[in-house]
């Protein structure tokens, strides 16, 4: 499985509209998705916006050049498209794409339609990269990270769920996903857990791995936050990984945003963890303190060596997700748009 800033790829994202969970604040989530498309297009990746009305989210992209978006009509529940679009893997130089079952974080949630998705871009033509049927196998693109060099790390609290593949055990699971990813060894993750968080601690808001042997997470400081004692118990955990080499990771601690609560006084799991890399630029949530931002920006920017833009998705975490979620890279090589 290539590492997220390895190979040029397009980005698929997933309009939101009335018939989600986003139709009392449609307008409002659907700016921050103008931002995010537009600072894809800057930056020259190409965007395949997913949507079941395709005429409504053109008129809601409307003055962003279009000439690097594809618009595909198919239905949605949901627009969390990292957790049910198309997994890449790459052998001797060969793009194949899986198609893994989505059943809705285990469960919780219909997905009847995203479940299809990826089923649908193939069918289309869209992607034309050959296409594994893995529907027996319950897997979520936030779950897993890869550095490309056959390390997968992901958290024992989500693949582990008996909502998801509770027949198999944790041997099984860890010997399937080397199988199927071309890994050589899972890194498992035990402690981490955000309140709010819908996913069961999917890695992509907790710890990411990054070039040069790096693994950056999220910290917490302050004492009285419900999560300094479960990220610190995280933190433990992270510090004891080693490289192939057997050698300690280089840790890059960023700092929790400021906490975020939905209209019924519930936390909401916002993390900078879940930012996106890209060939020219990582682009990074950000939540509304300047100093934190701007702190966590700084160490992206130090770790991959590029600019870092940032995006306000106070829109997206009020759905529990963030701009990791909302997008998914697939290698150019995989599609004909």
């Amino acid at each position: 499985m290539p590492a997220e800033w390895e190979m040029p790829s397009a980005v698929l994202l997933s309009m939101p509209h009335g018939g989600t969970d986003w139709a009392d604040m449609l307008q409002e989530v659907t700016e921050c998705y103008r931002k995010i498309v537009a600072a894809l297009v800057r930056h020259k990746v190409p965007v395949i916006i997913a949507a079941p009305d395709t005429d409504s989210a053109r008129k809601a992209l409307s003055g962003i050049p279009d000439s690097l978006m594809t618009f595909f009509t198919v239905q949605t529940n949901d627009t969390w498209t990292r957790d049910y679009g198309p997994i890449a893997v790459s052998e001797n130089g060969d793009i194949r794409m899986l198609d893994f079952k989505f059943n809705g974080w285990g469960l919780k949630f219909a997905a009847c339609h995203d479940n299809l998705v990826t089923r649908h871009m193939v069918e289309s033509g869209i992607i034309t990269a050959p296409t594994e049927n893995h529907l027996s196998f319950v897997l979520e693109g936030g779950s897993i990270e890869s550095d490309g060099r056959g390390t997968i790390m992901t958290t024992s609290h989500c693949l582990l769920s008996p909502n998801r593949n509770g027949a198999m055990s944790p041997g099984e699971i860890t010997d399937y996903l080397k199988k199927t990813l071309g890994a050589e060894r899972v890194l498992w993750l035990s402690k981490g857990a955000l309140m709010g968080d819908d996913t069961d601690s999917h890695i992509d808001t907790l710890a990411r791995l990054a070039p040069h042997d790096t693994i950056i997470y999220t910290g917490c400081d302050d004492e009285s936050d419900p999560h300094y004692e479960e990220l610190n118990e995280m933190e433990k955990g992270i510090q004891k990984f080693r490289t192939a080499d057997g050698a300690p990771y280089n840790l890059i601690r960023l700092p929790l945003p400021d906490a975020r609560y939905d209209e019924d006084g519930n936390r909401l799991p916002a993390t900078y963890a879940n930012y996106l890399v890209l060939p020219e630029v990582v682009l990074m949530p950000s939540y509304g303190n300047e100093l934190k931002d701007r702190t966590a920006a700084g160490m992206l920017q130090m770790v991959f060596d590029k600019d870092v833009e940032c995006i306000d998705c106070n829109s997206l975490i009020k759905q529990h997700g963030s701009l990791h979620c909302a997008t998914m890279q697939i290698p150019r090589e995989a599609l004909c748009i």
